[in-house]
Order: structure tokens, then sequence, then C-alpha cells
């Protein structure tokens, strides 16, 4: 299955056009608002999933009850199967609405994932932790098995981006997304995420815009992963929309298999 994440600038849209299987939303987007167009795309037969930007699964700060409480009722309203949010810290004693590393250190594998286990024990259910992209980060863990002790310590789910290994790889070497894959574990990815980026000369480094099409390198992993473990995949696409004829495109190229 092909899904993709819907935003507001699709409120016009006629979704019955859009070749996607499922959408994806933001969760702060719909707590406390009306949520009609969700029940409508429900209604035509496709699944929402929820994913979160400001849980700040990885910072500092209590986690607030209220939050987690409206996030639980938005779940149960919509009979969402899938819930997740970033790898990531969004603040302290204040949202900042932006997403900062995690240093990767096994102290903060036991810290982070306490904060999961707490977030899981309130919703009632598994959430899913997606590997963020960073431009400076610190630590002596890599990547890829500080994530699989998160999930596995905390007993949680893993929304792997795959565009997000590949931009780090390429700003800061170490692990490419074939061998990334493999620390995974595929039994706790609950399904994929795939965009595309820029690079900024501004500051030498390639940045997670969501503007571009996805590369025909990280659209074949993600077709070979659909093969091989039966996952889903997500695309996602932020600024810059393009029309539906590209959308489209981009989501047939996603759905076409490739031999083993």
């Amino acid at each position: 299955m092909v899904g993709l994440g819907y935003r507001r600038e699709m409120a016009d849209w006629d979704l019955s056009a859009i070749e996607a299987d499922f959408f994806e939303v933001v969760s702060e987007n719909w707590m406390r608002r009306d949520r009609a167009p969700l029940h409508r795309i429900i209604e035509s037969g496709r699944p929402v999933h929820l994913h979160g930007v400001s849980m700040n699964l990885g910072g500092p700060a209590p986690i607030e009850r209220a939050f987690l409480l409206n996030l639980r009722e938005l779940i149960e309203d919509i009979g969402a199967v899938h819930c997740s949010d970033h790898l990531a810290s969004s603040g302290d004693a204040h949202q900042l609405h932006d997403l900062f590393p995690i240093p990767f250190t096994m102290a903060e594998v036991a810290r982070v994932s306490d904060r999961i286990r707490h977030v899981q024990d309130v919703l009632g259910r598994r959430i899913a932790i997606e590997n963020s992209t960073w431009y400076t980060n610190r630590g002596d863990v890599p990547e890829a098995d500080f994530v699989a002790a998160i999930a596995e310590r905390a007993d949680c789910q893993v929304l792997l981006d795959l565009n997000n290994v590949v931009v780090n790889h390429k700003n800061h070497g170490g692990m490419d997304l074939p061998t990334f894959i493999t620390r995974i574990d595929p039994a706790r990815i609950s399904y994929l995420h795939v965009a595309g980026h820029e690079f900024d000369a501004r500051f030498g480094m390639h940045i997670d815009t969501h503007s571009q099409p996805v590369e025909s390198g990280t659209a074949a992993m993600a077709r070979l992963m659909q093969q091989r473990h039966q996952l889903s995949v997500l695309l996602e696409w932020d600024n810059d929309l393009p029309g539906c004829d590209l959308i489209n495109q981009e989501l047939r190229c996603l759905k076409t298999s490739t031999p083993t």
C-alpha cells in the first residue's frame, strides 16, 4: 500500500482523484478541531494515520498528560491504527516548534525509552518513533543502533524514514541506506516514509525539505521493502506542493514492484 501525507493545501482537492491507499495527518492539527474532512476520507475506504511533531520524546520537560489525553481521544475518534512521533526534542519548558537531535548515547537510550513507555501507558497502545534528520549531533552509538535499542527497550515500533537516512548519510557519512536498514528489526517497522530533499549551498548541506520528487534509489528501496516485508510506504510532500498529476506519478512510482 502507498499513502500520502495530507496537508491543508489539499483541502480543495478532489481526493478521489489521488491514487493513495491511505493518508497521514499531523496529529496536532486535528486535536479539538472539526474532523469532518478526516471522517470523509475514512468513509471513502481509506484509513488515516496520525504522525505528530511536538510530543517532545527526547526533551527534558515532562510530557503533558493533557496533550496525551487529547491525542488518545483523537485516536479513538477516527479509529487510527498507527500513531507516531519523531525521535527528537522539540522544546524544554516551552514548545520550540522545531525538531532537535538527541545525543546518540546509551544513557539517552534509557532515558528516552522510559519517556516512550510513559506515553504508551497513557495512550494504552504502542506508538512508533521516526528516525529524524539532524545537522549536528554527538554520541558514540551509531544512529541505527540507537534507534533499534530504543525500540527494543521501550517496546515500541519504528516509523522508518528512508529519506532521512539518505540525507544524514550525505551530510555526515556513516551508514548508507542499505546498511542502516539491516540494523532495524523489520517486525518493529510500522511503515515507511519517503520524500525529496535539496542541497543548500549556504550551509553546504542537504536539507530535508520535502519539496522534490523522491530519489530513484530511495524509491527503489521502498519498493523492495514493500515486497520483502509487506510494508506500506507514505509519500511526504510539504513544500512547493505540486498538482495532483505529479503526486499521482510519484505514488505510481512507489507502487511499482522490483525484482528481489
